[in-house]
Order: structure tokens, then C-alpha cells, then sequence
């Protein structure tokens, strides 16, 4: 089993009341898993995504990935964990205004130890596969939008993960370069990587080989 959930409760403080933004949340995801994610706005799907990939915390419950409680976790160790196995994928791209589509490839490869040698053919494959290399040279603002989804989704990608989580993937992108992503993914599945995706999109969520409905933090 990849990772675990266990009785997750994850809530805010408000005017003296608990606003829970997940509640009584289990789930288990084996390898090569490929699971979406749906459920309407403020249902908590981004914040289950976030849970599970250790940039949130929680209130209660347990959480096993690999073996390892996370919740138990300091830190600097869950932070190891997350850069050594996960990959993301955000619809806000996260890629970094200051580097180029080059360098922003090679951040995940730096945590990683990869020799400079290694790291330059590992980021000319995926600018090959995703047919960027014209683009290598240019920053975030100098792309479409789509452009820098490609981008993010390259990133995610670079350091073979073994779980990616997808948050809205598709969410920028046109219907050709959408699917061409989640084909992507399906190829990816396909080798054994598992894929944990939200979407808003039916079509999206059927490339999954499950769905889980979220609604106000809890699955139904």
C-alpha cells in the first residue's frame, strides 16, 4: 500500500465555532492507483489533495505513506519524503517568475543529488516530450498559459515520482492540450506511477479507475 488515511479531521477556528473542512476522511491508495477527486467548490478537495501530499496539516487522525506515520513526522522529514516521492501538479503552475523553463525544470533534480551531467538530460527529455525545448530560455511570463501548465506538468514529472497529485491539471488549457495531458497521465498510470487527480471535469474524472465525491469535507 502506498499511503493510508485513518478517521482525518481537519478544521478551522471561527468565531469560537469549528469549521470542519474535512471530516472522518478514509482512504486507501494502493500502487499504481489512478483516483479522482470530484466534488463542488469549498468541498474540501484541495485540502484533501494538500493532506495527502504533507503541505497541510491536520487535527486528527493518522496518516501512513509507505510505512511511515506522517503525523508523527518532524518537519524536515516529511519534507524529505514528500520532494523524494511526490510530484505536484497546480493549476496556479507554481513555477518560479525568476528561472528560466530550464532551471525550473531542474529544481526538483537539485533536491535529488543528480549530477549536473544527469540533470541536463533528464530536463532535455522532458522538453522533448513535451515539445518545449524552443521555449528552454524563456521565463513563466513570456508563456501562454498552457504553455506554463506544460511546464508545470514537466516539472512534476522530472524526478520519476511515485505519487502524483493533480489539482485541477487540466484547468487552463485548451480541449486538445487538455487531453493530451491526461493521456499523458493514463501512459503514466500505465507504468506504475500513482496518480491522485481533482477535477471539475467528468471527462477527466473517467480516466480515473475510481471516483471519490467529496462533499463538505466528508466522501459520500
Amino acid at each position: 500500500m502506498l499511503l493510508e488515511l485513518k478517521n482525518i479531521f481537519k478544521w478551522v477556528n471561527s468565531g469560537g465555532q469549528r469549521v470542519f473542512l474535512l471530516k472522518d476522511i478514509n482512504l486507501k491508495v494502493d500502487e499504481g492507483d489512478f483516483i479522482s477527486i470530484m466534488g463542488p467548490s469549498g468541498s474540501g478537495k484541495s485540502t484533501l489533495l494538500n493532506v495527502m501530499g504533507m503541505l497541510d496539516g491536520f487535527n486528527e487522525g493518522e496518516y501512513n505513506f509507505l510505512e511511515q506515520s506522517v503525523h508523527t513526522l518532524k518537519e524536515k522529514k516529511r519534507a524529505t519524503l514528500y520532494k523524494e516521492y511526490i510530484g505536484f501538479v497546480f493549476q496556479s503552475y507554481h513555477l518560479l517568475d525568476e528561472l528560466t523553463v530550464q532551471e525550473n525544470l531542474e529544481m526538483p533534480l537539485l533536491y535529488k543529488k543528480f549530477k549536473g551531467s544527469e540533470r541536463k538530460a533528464m530536463v532535455a527529455d522532458m522538453l522533448d516530450r513535451f515539445n518545449i525545448v524552443g521555449k528552454k530560455d524563456l521565463f513563466p511570463a513570456q508563456l501562454s498559459g498552457g504553455q506554463q501548465q506544460l511546464v508545470g506538468v514537466a516539472r512534476a514529472l522530472i524526478a520519476n515520482p511515485k505519487l502524483i497529485l493533480a489539482d485541477e491539471p487540466t484547468g487552463n488549457l485548451n480541449s486538445n492540450q487538455s487531453e493530451e495531458i491526461m493521456q499523458l497521465f493514463q501512459q503514466l498510470n500505465k507504468e506504475g506511477v500513482t496518480i491522485i487527480q481533482v477535477t471539475h471535469s467528468e471527462k477527466n474524472a473517467q480516466y480515473g479507475k475510481r471516483i471519490i465525491q467529496l462533499l463538505d469535507g466528508r466522501m459520500v
